[in-house]
């Protein structure tokens, strides 16, 4: 993707940076020799990894945990729709404007965000671009031969002639855009035009100051899913634009609905959030054109904010200097991610793995979200501004909870404690203003109720054991463990089942006399993943209280983690749903998700991480189990099944079974970890727009990427033991507070994915993990990596993952 693209059709006044002169600068992959190692790691990411194939990514111009994220959104002949859950999908070669907010990989389509979308437009602006309903008018085909993206920048040719070239600091941007000059040239402003709808929006147009500025009331993720969509469709955020030009304004105007009023300064008017026809032709924007004949190249500094247009305006004069061409902010943002990426140092290893394993690492570390100005001013949940508490440095937001507490959190604590503090805090200060209720996917400042489980607590015990200390853990342990322990009326409400169920903590009462969430009075998604999740949250506030030296809590939360017990079954051997009266729900299926959340019971029954060595012991034993998961990843005649779409077998796409080929090391048989990970980095992980498996939720399954490459795991959420596996370079280096941690692993190839020993600062190290001592005085994991399994290494009953 690195080769300099050719120049397109546009034509640019003399001195103008050309499109391919602005790629050829930005992008330091076409200089340097194919097998040498980059100089820098952004030069090994590719941001178009996982913009199809379901994972749901974005190539637009973005920063670490940036709030700003500059990219295209799509368009697939239908105006509320765009072919993918976040806005680009990369084989719709078509596109109705660059939009300023995205969320990266998560699921539901539309997913979120999406905000004003700015079309450079090619022609006379006679009719409503909201009335386009199948973006027949207002949009641009294009060709990926004219489209490049890399960390911090976004640069595009569309089949209109029309150019964009994008940079972004954290709240703000500025952009080039460049057209025809002998056409019309027009920016619009589609203002209400989020992925899900919008509530309300508004533009005014300043002709004598030459700004664009307005704000959308919009929200609602998930809100047009069959189940819950209807209860989800609330605004919870308004984004606030300025927009400054270096140029006057030739024409103007506005539009609202069908109606479009030329020389009109000002429109108001949302979508709502319906789909399709209950949608289409509705909405507001406004335009501003341009006078081509001798300058065809426009100018545009940008800040956005959700407080206020003030706080918009401030952001920009605070991160992006008066002057600074998109090549100062691009190399500033290139520079940025360069630090970032830094965190973890990887020497060796083909061009294809360092491209794959930094792009991991690039979408691994785009959340959490800064949603607070440069001011320390945020929109809270509670729906007003609040103020950062001394101390803190960001308020955070995106908390895909269900997803990222498997790995994303993990890595986030692993490489940027400081970062997941003030994520902690800014969790806990949501809450604060939710009437202590910790929302399980947090979207800006938005409950969205989307998912199941506590996967909060599950988090910051996490981020707790890992050594993160930025935050009040008391007092959200306490508030935790009030949500835990004290039922709320909503937890009775079927609003928003399945998928976007009101209660955090569904009908905790009957949860707490049962022990088990009952299929048929939960008020859940499923009552037998709802237990397995609440148990695997309250094994990791056992955890967490003992850190805290809470002893009496401790014992009580741990024992609570060991609940799952009582929706296995041991007639069929499998995790099943149970009704209020105790009988397992039938006709039972293992295949079938009925009691589950986006699985299977063949799946669920291993999401037991917290107490691998019971669920072994509930299988027959340690030998029973690892025969149990030989199946589940390989077919009856032994050949490997991990790509999904077998309901009975590993899904490399979704969550709660992609710790599953981490079990074999507290079974005893580590070898076949080695094996199994190998083969769904190799089969199901890649370059190119296809190298996710699917949704990359917030990180998450880029994560797990990061982690397999470099041989280890996160045993369970709660705990900083690490589990160990074979590294894919032969050299890393990952960043951690006073003492590094340094991985070894000379033999590291194609042919050499098992583990014969390691030795942890010189020593002999005969375990399959590591403890938290590993992050809290870091040292140098050594690995002797052979082509052929070691039975023997880590295979000692006593030496077993507890």
């Amino acid at each position: 993707m690195f080769d300099v693209l050719p120049r397109p059709a546009a034509l640019r006044r003399t001195g103008a940076l050309g499109l391919a002169t602005a790629l050829a600068l930005t992008l330091p992959g076409p200089l340097a020799s194919a097998a040498a190692p980059a100089a820098r790691p952004t030069a090994s990411v590719d941001p178009l990894i996982g913009s199809t194939n379901g994972g749901n990514t974005y190539p637009g111009a973005t920063r670490p945990y940036g709030m700003i994220a500059w990219s295209p959104t799509s368009s697939t002949g239908d105006q509320t729709s765009t072919g993918a859950a976040n806005g680009y999908e990369y084989n719709a070669r078509r596109i109705r404007g660059l939009s300023l907010t995205h969320v990266n990989g998560a699921g539901c389509n539309p997913g979120a965000a999406g905000d004003v979308p700015i079309m450079p437009f090619v022609g006379d602006v006679t009719s409503s671009p909201s009335a386009d309903t199948k973006d027949a008018v207002y949009a641009s085909d294009f060709s990926h031969d004219n489209e490049r993206a890399v960390p911090g920048r976004y640069t595009l040719g569309l089949d209109s002639g029309a150019e964009a070239d994008l940079a972004v600091s954290r709240r703000a941007g500025v952009a080039d855009f460049a057209f025809p000059a002998d056409k019309p040239a027009s920016l619009l402003f589609r203002v209400s035009n989020s992925l899900n709808g919008s509530e309300d929006a508004h533009i005014d147009i300043d002709r004598a100051h030459r700004k664009v500025t307005g704000w959308v009331l919009t929200g609602a993720f998930c809100g047009r899913r069959a189940n819950g969509g209807v209860n989800n469709r609330k605004s919870y955020y308004k984004l606030y634009f300025s927009a400054s030009f270096d140029r006057a304004f030739s024409s103007y105007g506005t539009w609202r609905d069908a109606t479009l009023s030329p020389g009109s300064t000002s429109a108001d008017g949302g979508e709502g959030y319906a789909t399709g026809a209950e949608r289409a032709g509705r909405g507001s924007g406004g335009w501003v054109g341009f006078d081509t004949a001798s300058d065809n190249d426009v100018h545009v500094r940008l800040g956005i904010s959700y407080v206020s247009l003030a706080g918009a305006e401030t952001n920009l004069r605070e991160e992006i200097a008066p002057r600074a061409s998109v090549d100062d902010v691009a190399a500033r943002a290139s520079r940025a991610w360069d630090r970032e990426l830094n965190s973890v140092r990887i020497e060796g290893g083909s061009e294809a793995r360092r491209t794959a394993f930094y792009t991991a690492l690039y979408h691994s570390l785009m959340q959490p979200n800064i949603i607070s100005d440069t001011d320390g001013r945020y929109p809270g949940m509670d729906g007003e501004p609040h103020r950062l508490a001394r101390g803190q440095k960001a308020q955070y937001s995106n908390f895909s909870g269900w997803d990222q507490y498997r790995a994303q959190i993990q890595l986030l604590a692993l490489l940027k404690p400081e970062v997941a503090g003030d994520f902690a805090q800014s969790l806990l200060n949501f809450a604060r203003q939710n009437d202590g209720v910790w929302d399980r996917w947090v979207h800006i400042n938005g409950a969205t109720h989307v998912m199941t489980g506590d996967p909060t607590a599950a988090t910051l015990a996490t981020f707790s054991a890992m050594g993160v200390r930025n935050f009040d853990d008391e007092a959200a342990f306490d508030s935790l463990a009030r949500q835990a322990t004290e039922p709320r009326d909503e937890g009775l409400s079927d609003a928003g089942c399945p998928g976007q169920c009101v209660g955090q903590r569904p009908n905790l009462a009957q949860y707490l006399s049962s022990h088990y969430a009952a299929q048929d009075a939960c008020h859940c998604w499923g009552g037998a993943a709802e237990t397995l999740e609440d148990s695997v949250a309250d094994a990791a506030l056992g955890s967490w209280a003992k850190l805290l030296g809470r002893d009496r809590q401790a014992a009580y939360f741990t024992e609570r983690g060991t609940w799952w017990r009582n929706v296995f079954n041991p007639a069929t051997g499998y995790v099943q749903a149970r009704n209020l009266d105790g009988s397992w729900v039938t006709p039972f299926d293992p295949g079938s998700d009925r009691g589950f959340a986006q699985g299977t019971s063949a799946t669920y029954t291993w999401m037991v991480p917290q107490d691998v060595q019971g669920l072994a012991a509930a299988m027959g034993g340690r030998e029973a189990a690892a025969t149990r998961l030989d199946g589940f990843f390989h077919k009856a005649d032994g050949s490997w099944s991990v790509k999904g779409g077998d309901a009975l077998r590993y899904d490399p796409t979704n969550e709660p079974g992609i710790h599953a080929p981490w079990l074999y090391n507290a079974l005893g048989q580590p070898w076949k970890t080695q094996a199994t990970v190998r083969r769904i980095v190799d089969s199901v992980y890649g370059t190119g727009p296809t190298g996710l498996p699917g949704n990359d939720d917030l990180g998450t399954m880029s994560a797990w990427y990061v982690f397999s490459a470099l041989g280890l795991y996160p045993k369970a959420p709660g705990s900083a033991d690490l589990l160990l596996g074979a590294p894919l370079f032969p050299h890393a280096v990952v960043d951690r507070p006073g003492r590094d941690i340094v991985i070894d692993a000379p033999a590291a190839d194609a042919s050499h994915l098992y583990v014969a020993g390691v030795r942890l600062d010189g020593r002999d190290h005969p375990r399959s993990w590591t403890d938290a001592g590993l992050l809290r005085r870091g040292g140098t994991l050594t690995y002797r990596l052979v082509e052929q399994p070691d039975t023997r290494w880590a295979t000692a009953p006593a030496g077993l993952p507890r």
